[in-house]
Protein backbone atom coordinates (compact mmCIF):
# COMPACT_ATOMS: atom_id res chain seq x y z
CA UNK A 1 0.00 0.00 0.00
CA UNK A 2 1.23 2.99 -1.45
CA UNK A 3 0.56 6.46 0.96
CA UNK A 4 -1.57 8.95 -0.99
CA UNK A 5 -0.08 12.37 -1.99
CA UNK A 6 -1.39 14.41 0.48
CA UNK A 7 -1.40 11.76 3.39
CA UNK A 8 0.71 12.83 6.33
CA UNK A 9 3.45 10.38 6.29
CA UNK A 10 4.77 8.79 9.69
CA UNK A 11 7.49 7.43 10.47
CA UNK A 12 8.04 4.65 12.67
CA UNK A 13 11.05 3.06 13.66
CA UNK A 14 12.86 1.35 16.78
CA UNK A 15 16.50 0.72 18.23
CA UNK A 16 17.23 -2.24 21.06
CA UNK A 17 15.99 -5.24 18.84
CA UNK A 18 19.53 -6.93 19.23
CA UNK A 19 21.00 -6.01 23.11
CA UNK A 20 21.27 -8.27 25.91
CA UNK A 21 19.89 -5.93 27.61
CA UNK A 22 17.72 -2.93 28.05
CA UNK A 23 14.13 -1.95 26.80
CA UNK A 24 13.49 -1.48 22.67
CA UNK A 25 12.44 1.87 22.29
CA UNK A 26 10.16 3.08 19.06
CA UNK A 27 10.14 6.37 17.50
CA UNK A 28 6.72 8.02 15.84
CA UNK A 29 7.63 10.95 14.14
CA UNK A 30 6.31 13.46 11.49
CA UNK A 31 8.78 16.20 9.80
CA UNK A 32 7.67 19.60 8.92
CA UNK A 33 5.89 19.93 5.98
CA UNK A 34 8.26 23.09 5.19
CA UNK A 35 11.30 21.27 4.20
CA UNK A 36 13.42 24.61 5.20
CA UNK A 37 12.93 23.59 8.45
CA UNK A 38 14.00 20.30 7.95
CA UNK A 39 17.60 20.33 9.80
CA UNK A 40 20.24 18.93 7.11
CA UNK A 41 22.04 15.30 7.32
CA UNK A 42 19.32 12.86 8.33
CA UNK A 43 20.58 9.53 7.86
CA UNK A 44 19.81 6.14 9.20
CA UNK A 45 21.09 6.33 12.74
CA UNK A 46 23.18 3.77 12.46
CA UNK A 47 25.64 5.45 10.03
CA UNK A 48 25.96 8.74 11.96
CA UNK A 49 28.72 9.48 14.62
CA UNK A 50 27.27 9.49 18.16
CA UNK A 51 28.61 13.43 18.04
CA UNK A 52 26.45 13.62 14.90
CA UNK A 53 23.33 11.85 16.29
CA UNK A 54 23.58 14.24 19.44
CA UNK A 55 23.72 17.39 17.22
CA UNK A 56 20.80 16.23 15.05
CA UNK A 57 18.27 15.16 18.09
CA UNK A 58 17.55 17.91 19.85
CA UNK A 59 17.46 19.74 15.92
CA UNK A 60 14.36 17.38 15.48
CA UNK A 61 13.53 17.34 18.99
CA UNK A 62 12.60 20.66 18.20
CA UNK A 63 10.65 21.16 14.36
CA UNK A 64 9.21 17.85 14.18
CA UNK A 65 6.26 16.54 16.25
CA UNK A 66 7.16 12.78 17.55
CA UNK A 67 6.78 10.65 20.21
CA UNK A 68 8.36 7.64 22.10
CA UNK A 69 7.23 4.08 23.25
CA UNK A 70 9.61 1.49 25.38
CA UNK A 71 8.66 -2.07 25.40
CA UNK A 72 10.52 -3.49 29.23
CA UNK A 73 13.00 -6.23 29.50
CA UNK A 74 10.23 -7.82 31.33
CA UNK A 75 7.70 -7.31 28.38
CA UNK A 76 10.40 -8.86 25.83
CA UNK A 77 11.11 -11.83 27.91
CA UNK A 78 7.13 -12.86 28.29
CA UNK A 79 6.01 -12.07 24.63
CA UNK A 80 9.35 -12.26 22.35
CA UNK A 81 11.69 -9.40 20.81
CA UNK A 82 9.59 -9.50 17.84
CA UNK A 83 5.70 -9.02 19.70
CA UNK A 84 7.84 -6.29 22.10
CA UNK A 85 9.08 -4.32 19.63
CA UNK A 86 5.69 -4.33 17.81
CA UNK A 87 4.68 -3.35 21.21
CA UNK A 88 6.93 -0.22 21.46
CA UNK A 89 5.88 0.65 18.23
CA UNK A 90 2.27 0.60 18.90
CA UNK A 91 2.98 3.06 21.90
CA UNK A 92 4.74 5.82 20.50
CA UNK A 93 1.77 5.59 17.67
CA UNK A 94 -0.44 5.87 20.48
CA UNK A 95 1.51 9.05 22.04
CA UNK A 96 2.08 10.82 19.29
CA UNK A 97 -0.53 13.97 18.49
CA UNK A 98 -1.38 14.25 15.37
CA UNK A 99 -5.04 15.53 14.86
CA UNK A 100 -5.20 14.98 11.16
CA UNK A 101 -7.02 11.68 10.12
CA UNK A 102 -5.24 11.44 6.79
CA UNK A 103 -2.18 9.35 7.81
CA UNK A 104 -0.34 6.85 6.42
CA UNK A 105 2.54 5.44 8.60
CA UNK A 106 5.88 3.99 6.73
CA UNK A 107 7.30 1.36 9.00
CA UNK A 108 11.38 0.36 9.20
CA UNK A 109 11.32 -2.98 8.43
CA UNK A 110 9.69 -6.28 6.89
CA UNK A 111 6.86 -6.21 9.27
CA UNK A 112 3.63 -4.06 10.10
CA UNK A 113 2.81 -3.94 13.72
CA UNK A 114 -0.74 -5.00 13.81
CA UNK A 115 -3.48 -2.76 15.30
CA UNK A 116 -2.19 0.73 14.00
CA UNK A 117 -4.60 3.75 13.72
CA UNK A 118 -3.58 4.22 10.41
CA UNK A 119 -3.34 2.55 7.37
CA UNK A 120 0.60 1.31 7.29
CA UNK A 121 3.33 0.36 5.02
CA UNK A 122 6.20 -1.86 5.82
CA UNK A 123 9.91 -0.38 4.47
CA UNK A 124 12.72 -2.70 4.45
CA UNK A 125 15.85 -0.57 4.55
CA UNK A 126 13.08 2.41 5.55
CA UNK A 127 16.03 4.27 7.28
CA UNK A 128 17.83 4.73 4.64
CA UNK A 129 15.24 5.14 2.19
CA UNK A 130 12.78 7.42 4.07
CA UNK A 131 13.76 10.98 5.86
CA UNK A 132 10.96 10.47 8.48
CA UNK A 133 11.99 6.87 9.19
CA UNK A 134 15.60 7.56 9.68
CA UNK A 135 14.78 10.87 12.14
CA UNK A 136 12.39 8.57 14.61
CA UNK A 137 15.77 6.18 14.16
CA UNK A 138 17.70 9.60 15.34
CA UNK A 139 15.53 9.75 18.18
CA UNK A 140 15.31 6.71 19.41
CA UNK A 141 18.91 5.91 19.03
CA UNK A 142 20.04 8.79 21.37
CA UNK A 143 16.99 8.48 24.08
CA UNK A 144 17.90 4.52 24.49
CA UNK A 145 21.67 5.50 24.31
CA UNK A 146 21.17 7.96 27.29
CA UNK A 147 18.96 5.27 28.93
CA UNK A 148 21.50 2.91 29.02
CA UNK A 149 24.06 5.20 30.33
CA UNK A 150 22.15 6.13 33.14
CA UNK A 151 21.70 1.91 33.56
CA UNK A 152 25.67 1.77 33.32
CA UNK A 153 26.40 3.96 36.61
CA UNK A 154 24.04 1.93 38.41
CA UNK A 155 25.80 -1.23 37.08
CA UNK A 156 29.16 -0.32 36.55
CA UNK A 157 31.82 -2.73 34.77
CA UNK A 158 29.31 -4.03 31.79
CA UNK A 159 30.06 -1.01 29.24
CA UNK A 160 26.95 0.29 28.63
CA UNK A 161 27.93 3.09 28.22
CA UNK A 162 29.71 2.12 25.37
CA UNK A 163 28.00 -1.21 24.16
CA UNK A 164 24.36 -0.05 24.69
CA UNK A 165 23.55 -3.50 25.99
CA UNK A 166 25.03 -5.34 23.24
CA UNK A 167 26.73 -8.32 23.57
CA UNK A 168 29.98 -7.39 23.29
CA UNK A 169 33.56 -9.11 24.30
CA UNK A 170 33.41 -6.47 27.27
CA UNK A 171 29.59 -7.41 27.87
CA UNK A 172 29.93 -10.94 27.91
CA UNK A 173 32.70 -11.24 30.16
CA UNK A 174 31.46 -8.79 32.62
CA UNK A 175 28.14 -11.09 32.58
CA UNK A 176 30.37 -14.04 33.01
CA UNK A 177 32.40 -12.46 36.03
CA UNK A 178 29.35 -10.18 37.62
CA UNK A 179 26.34 -12.27 36.49
CA UNK A 180 22.95 -11.22 35.07
CA UNK A 181 21.29 -7.55 36.29
CA UNK A 182 17.70 -7.06 36.35
CA UNK A 183 17.96 -5.21 32.91
CA UNK A 184 19.47 -8.23 31.59
CA UNK A 185 17.01 -10.28 28.85
CA UNK A 186 16.99 -13.63 30.32
CA UNK A 187 15.41 -15.29 27.59
CA UNK A 188 18.31 -14.09 25.49
CA UNK A 189 20.85 -17.04 24.89
CA UNK A 190 24.00 -15.59 26.58
CA UNK A 191 22.17 -14.39 29.78
CA UNK A 192 20.27 -18.35 29.98
CA UNK A 193 23.52 -19.55 29.58
CA UNK A 194 25.02 -17.40 32.62
CA UNK A 195 21.49 -18.04 34.44
CA UNK A 196 22.26 -22.00 34.09
CA UNK A 197 25.74 -21.87 35.14
CA UNK A 198 25.02 -19.81 37.86
CA UNK A 199 22.48 -22.62 39.20
CA UNK A 200 24.54 -25.28 38.39
CA UNK A 201 27.46 -23.50 40.70
CA UNK A 202 24.76 -23.20 43.59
Amino acid sequence: MSPHPDHIIIGLDEVGRGPLAGPVVACALVLPADPALIPPGIADSKILSPAKRALLAPLLQECCVYALGEASVAEIDALNILQATFLAMQRAVSALSVSHHDCHILVDGPHVPPGLPFPSTAVVDGDAKVPAIAAASIIAKVFRDDLMQKLAAQHPGYGWERNAGYGTREHLEALAQHGVTPHHRTSFAPVARQLSRSTAEL
